[in-house]
């Protein structure tokens, strides 16, 4: 193989009650990225399309940081030239970032003939949360590997579920048209919380994947609730009340923050109830003289997929 191009999924992470530990891939939109092998050695970003002020030098890029790492782990007689198009724009709470370093991992390590593994390719792909974002956090990266829903179980040594996805389960998402940066979002965030809500969140974390494990729709509704990080950072994004509470009196099984936001997801059971939900949160944000992009997915449950080989 001398060429590959992937479609990297976008994500939600935290879901509600996993706040750094859990996070899904969606269906409908992410990042597509070129691999090509090269005569000359290195790593070289050609090409970025869909979104602004990203940095072709592969030492100032999630993906070319990544890609740079796996080529001093395995050596090979080659280099890479990546492009990329942006699906959707960073910042948007959607693991922008980790679909670069995701969709990195998985496309240099076909290249090479699949040396690592999947929990290794994680590994790497954190590396280009860290330099994106200043933090090697996994729930995204590990979700746009792995696919489906992934349990964060561990960070030292890195321990990653992947959770069962109901055949039901699907996503509403709206991106309101404004930026919160990650470090606002964490500089928030409570540095220490009540045994009460530690308590109710690491229950509600229980709750969530029973529900998943047993496509029990009703008890994964009651599980997304988060009382730690939501009412920390929900000021960040206007008119987030409105939109969650509008969400679930269209039938929604929860709603929450999409990673550090301004994208709010919710989570609904089934075709009608999504549609539902979908007109709910279009016809609550539609006055509000804020720009948005409102859409709806299955969850991916394969993760990054091969579009094209030669």
């Amino acid at each position: 193989m001398n060429y590959i191009k992937i479609f990297a999924p976008a994500t939600v992470a935290n879901v509600s009650c996993g706040f750094d530990s859990m996070g899904f891939a969606v269906d409908t939109i992410g990042d597509e990225m070129t691999f090509t092998k090269t005569v000359e050695k290195g790593v070289k970003i050609t090409q970025i399309t869909g979104a602004k002020g990203l940095s072709l030098n592969p030492k100032e890029n999630a993906a070319g940081v990544v890609a740079l790492a796996m080529l001093k782990e395995h050596s090979v007689d080659f280099g890479i030239e990546i492009t990329m198009h942006k699906g959707y724009s960073p910042g948007s709470g959607l693991g922008s970032s980790a679909a670069s370093s995701g969709g990195a991992a998985f496309g240099v390590n076909e290249l090479l003939g699949k040396p690592f593994s999947s929990l290794e390719l994680t590994k790497f792909a954190m590396l280009g949360e860290k330099a994106a974002c200043g933090t090697p956090i996994a729930d995204n990266v590990g979700a746009a590997i792995f696919g489906g829903f992934v349990l964060i179980r561990s960070y030292e040594p890195l321990d990653i579920i992947k959770l069962p996805v109901p055949n039901e389960l699907q996503l509403v998402a709206i991106h309101p048209q404004i930026e919160v940066k990650t470090k606002d979002a964490r500089d928030v965030l409570p540095q220490k919380v009540s045994l009460k809500d530690a308590t109710t969140q690491w229950a509600n974390v229980g709750g969530l994947v029973s529900g998943l494990y047993t496509s029990n729709y009703q008890v994964i509704a009651n599980s997304l609730t988060d009382v730690i990080v939501e009412p920390a950072r929900k000021h960040l994004i206007p008119h987030f009340d409105l939109v969650k509470n509008e969400a679930i009196k269209a039938g929604a099984l929860g709603a929450g923050i999409s990673g550090s936001g301004p994208t709010i997801f919710a989570l609904c059971k089934g075709e009608k109830t999504t549609k539902n939900v979908y007109e709910a949160i279009q016809n609550a944000y539609s006055d509000k003289n804020i720009d948005f992009n409102l859409f709806t997915s299955k969850i991916n449950t394969q993760g990054v997929k091969i579009l094209e080989t030669k």
